[in-house]
């Protein structure tokens, strides 16, 4: 097995004794300290997140418009200079490539597309073979550091530390700037529902830029990747690998909001909406347990009866809430806020309800 890659901030994580584990091919701290402490200093205060493993495709030139709108499933046009969207990269037989965020550094001609880690180098080689337009399309992940940084005091940390009103910025946008002589794009995105930025960094930069912050008087918390899958849980956020897949119709998912056929074509437009028209045989839904136990990605979801209804996608205790949740898909009639459901713990039925989601309201 080849060994890990390792982000530029890794000798950061080791001197803070971070407990480091392998993630999509990555050397990654999963926590500092302890989950508790770094999740609820991401919810009541302000929490760091290394995301440098997280890939970043530029996509530039004349035709970077056409190019992306038969890629990706939502509305680029829409997009102005410093404004940002989430969408899908749909495959050719109306499943999923990946989920990912693009940035619209210039209209018509310049565009960042962050996406996931585990994902980025078949996400690039997707985007390239199906370059109907002809766009440039470059991969640069590995000329980029990236750090998130969320929480109530996010804002009020990059105000201080960029010297710029970053405050100011509105939801799903991004600036361009530098930090320490370093080029920065800061982008009021996130994956936590908590207010906040994730600064792109010039990737010799992003030591200079995480100890900057972590010396700053807010004091924010470094949080790990164990910490971090509890909050986008807690959002019922779609994780690649967990909700979605190369197999997933984005309706199933919830993430009919992301897509607008109305607007323009897209790479496996009739088979996702053809889907969807027959009538979703699932959905994703969240769910709350009402007996003792945690659920887990794979168990089955049942009926009282043991009639196998669906799987656990995600599932873990919530430390907000205090109890344990998850997220899976059920047959639809399962559906429905209220409908009851047994999950499958090591050959136990252990009741749960359908609850609404998100579980913690922004």
């Amino acid at each position: 097995m080849s060994e890990s890659l390792k982000t530029p901030l890794y000798h950061e994580h080791v001197k803070l004794n971070a407990r480091m584990v392998d993630f999509a091919g990555w050397n990654m701290p999963i926590q500092y300290t302890n989950l508790k402490d770094e999740h609820n200093a991401t919810r009541n205060h302000v929490g760091l997140f290394d995301v440098s493993h997280m890939g970043e495709i530029r996509v530039k030139g004349p035709s970077a418009v056409a190019s992306l709108q038969w890629l990706t499933t939502n509305d680029i046009e829409k997009l102005n200079d410093g404004q940002a969207q989430y969408g899908l990269l749909p495959n050719d037989h109306g499943g999923l490539v990946d989920d990912l965020f693009i940035y619209c550094l210039k209209k018509n001609e310049d565009y960042l597309v962050c996406v996931n880690a585990s994902n980025k180098d078949k996400d690039f080689r997707w985007m390239s073979e199906n370059n109907k337009y002809h766009a440039d399309i470059t991969d640069e992940s590995a000329l980029w550091g990236q750090i998130a940084i969320q929480g109530p005091k996010a804002l009020e940390l990059c105000d201080q530390v960029f010297n710029y009103p970053v405050s100011k910025m509105n939801r799903n946008e991004i600036i361009e700037s530098e930090f320490q002589g370093f080029k920065i794009m800061i982008a009021t995105t996130g994956y936590t529902g908590e207010l906040g930025c994730e600064v792109f960094i010039a990737a010799p930069g992003t030591e200079k830029l995480w100890q900057a912050l972590l010396k700053n008087p807010i004091k924010p918390i470094p949080v790990g990747l164990g910490a971090r899958d509890i909050l986008r849980t807690e959002m019922k956020y779609s994780l690649y690998g967990h909700e979605i897949d190369d197999t997933t119709n984005p309706y199933e998912a919830g993430l009919g909001w992301a897509i607008k056929p109305m607007a323009k074509e897209f790479m496996s437009k009739n088979t996702i909406l053809s889907a969807k028209e027959k009538g979703l045989s699932r959905k994703l839904i969240g769910f709350k347990m009402k007996d003792r136990g945690i659920p887990r990605q794979s168990y089955q979801i049942k009926t009282s009866a043991g009639d196998v209804i669906g799987v656990v996608t995600s599932g873990t205790h919530s430390i907000t809430l205090d109890e344990p949740i998850g997220i899976a898909y059920v047959t639809t009639p399962f559906s429905h806020e209220g409908a009851e459901i047994f999950v499958d713990i090591r050959g136990k039925l252990t009741k749960a309800v359908v609850v609404k989601t998100p579980f913690v309201q922004k």
